[in-house]
C-alpha cells in the first residue's frame, strides 16, 4: 500500500472531509461504534455510515459488525502509510531549503 499512488489518492480524499476526519480523529482514541461516532456530529445515521464506507474503501478504518452493532476502528498501517509519503516530501523540501540557505550563505 505504500507505494500505490492510487491508494494514497483515496485515503486523502477520504480525509479531505472534516466530517470525516472528526470520526478519524475519534477512533484514534480508541475503537467506537457507529452510534458513538455519529453523537457529535450533525448528520443522519446514514450519512454517518456513508462517511464510514468511505473511510473503509480508503483503508483508513476497519469495522466488525457483532449483532446489531458495528464497532469501527483505526488502521494504524494505513495512517503509517500516509505519514511515510508526507515525511518523504517533507525530508526532501528540507534538504533544498538547507542547500538554499547555504547557498545564499555563501554569497554573501
Amino acid at each position: 500500500m505504500l507505494h500505490d499512488p492510487a491508494q494514497l489518492d483515496l485515503m486523502f480524499q477520504a480525509l479531505a472531509d472534516p466530517a470525516r476526519r472528526s470520526m478519524v480523529e475519534r477512533l484514534s482514541r480508541g475503537p467506537a461504534s457507529v452510534s458513538q461516532l455519529a453523537e457529535p456530529l450533525a448528520m443522519s445515521l446514514s450519512a454517518v455510515v456513508q462517511h464510514l464506507n468511505v473511510l473503509e474503501a480508503s483503508g483508513l478504518v476497519r469495522s466488525e459488525k457483532l449483532g446489531r452493532v458495528r464497532t469501527c476502528q483505526i488502521a494504524t498501517q494505513a495512517l503509517r502509510s500516509a505519514e511515510h509519503w508526507i515525511n518523504e516530501r517533507r525530508l526532501t523540501w528540507e534538504r533544498r531549503l538547507d542547500r538554499l540557505g547555504d547557498f545564499l550563505a555563501g554569497t554573501e
